[in-house]
This record gives structure tokens, sequence and C-alpha cells, in this order.
């Protein structure tokens, strides 16, 4: 009884102790970024830990330039597979490089090899008893002449919601969240989302930069905040999660 009593002390204490990891496999938009004390460019995911509180631990997998493809060629999702544990979670979110045709060690067709993919990373979180997220990607500044904010994705989004539908996990919505985020901004001031800066205004890029694709530490904190919204309102990690407004 004595041993009993000990052993259940012991698996109480490591309940009460035990870590919930989170892990973002993605792209640029999503990634940790080199010298990020002076680079503005900066992902969402990058920040998303200031989001959040107690004993969970965020591993940022997600690295610039890199599709569904080249991430599982490259080994990087080994790596976190190798990790995984039961009541983990995973954030996936690709496409703005799948869809680079031009370049094949990263390209995939939307309805084949990107699906594909994407039911891999499913299924191997699933397989470890974690959790996986799915996320539409971003949306890109790309207004026309008429000032419309026009879609670059193309077909992939609409992959990802199926897939979430078919598989029955959870989606965040990023693409219409970000849309109406920088709708909501409109056209001039939206350009503080992303990287816009004039000649020499940041040390980093002293001849300036117009980029409608990466986030600027205040897009990274806006998109991190919509993500942890969205999260709450599915009842997502709500014990990690800080009560913050914007």
């Amino acid at each position: 009884m004595r041993t009993l009593f000990f052993s259940l002390l012991l698996l109480l204490g490591y309940q009460l102790n035990a870590q919930t990891n989170l892990y973002l496999i993605g792209d640029s938009t999503m990634s940790d970024k080199r010298d990020p004390q002076i680079n503005p460019e900066t992902g969402w995911g990058q920040v998303l830990p200031e989001f959040l509180k107690g004993d969970i631990k965020v591993e940022n997998h997600a690295v610039n330039g890199r599709s569904t493809k080249s991430f599982i060629d490259e080994g990087r999702w080994d790596k976190v597979y190798q990790k995984l544990q039961k009541g983990d979670y995973v954030f996936i979110q690709f496409g703005h490089n799948d869809q680079k045709e031009n370049s094949p060690k990263r390209f995939t067709n939307p309805s084949t090899a990107y699906r594909k993919n994407l039911e891999f990373f499913i299924k191997q979180t699933l397989s470890k008893g974690a959790t996986p997220i799915l996320f539409t990607p971003l949306v890109r500044r790309n207004f026309n002449k008429d000032m419309s904010l026009v879609d670059t994705h193309g077909f992939y989004p609409l992959i990802v919601r199926i897939l979430s539908l078919e598989m029955n996990i959870q989606l965040i919505d990023l693409q219409t969240l970000s849309e109406q985020l920088v709708l909501d901004y409109g056209y001039e001031n939206s350009k503080d989302l992303f990287l816009h800066l004039k000649r020499n205004e940041n040390s980093y890029y002293p001849k300036g930069k117009k980029d409608n694709t990466h986030l600027s530490r205040l897009g990274a904190n806006k998109i991190a905040f919509l993500v942890v919204k969205e999260l709450k309102r599915s009842g997502i990690l709500l014990n990690y999660i800080k009560n913050s407004e914007q």
C-alpha cells in the first residue's frame, strides 16, 4: 500500500508538472528571424509566446522560403516528429512557397502534392497523440490599380479548408483574418503591417525596403493576436492564453 501511495503521488506530480509543447511549422511569415533585436522583419510565430503563459513551450520550426515539400525533404519535419508527445500541438501553415512554379525543390500542385503533404503532417501528428491545427496562408498586401486587395494564393487556401472539413481538423483561417486586417488598415496604413521602409529609415535595410509579404513587428503582433483570439474562440489552449487586448 505504501508503494502504491508513493507511486500515485509520483504520477500526480508528473501530471501537475507535465509541459505542453507547441510546435510551429511553416514559412517566413511564421518564422523566427536572425538578428531579432535589429531586424525589422518579424514572423507572427516569433511573437506568439508573448501572448501565452504558464507551462507551455513554443518551438518555432518555421523557416524562410520553405514549402511543404522542402520542409519534409530537408528533414525538418522529422526533427519535430521525433519530439512529439501525447498532448502536444502542431500549428501547420504553408502555401507561400508551395506555389513557386519555377522552384522545383519547393513547388507543389495544390490538389495533389500540397494536399498529400498536409495530410502527412496531420496523420503523423495524430499518430503521436498530438493535435494538429491547420492554417491558411496569410494574405499578401496586393492591391491593384483600383485599390482592391487581390488574392495571390489561388487554390492553396481552399485545399486547407477542404482538408479541415474532411479530416475534422481545427482550422484557423489566417487568410480571411489577415485580409480583413489589411482592409481595415487601408491601402496606405497597411504598409505599416509589412516591410515598407524608406532609405536610411532602418539600419538593417539602409537602402529601404518595399515588401508586401513579410511582416513588420506591428504586423506580426497583430497577426499573433488574431491567432490567439481564434484559439480562445475555439476553446484551444485556454489555460495558456494571457488576457490581452489590442
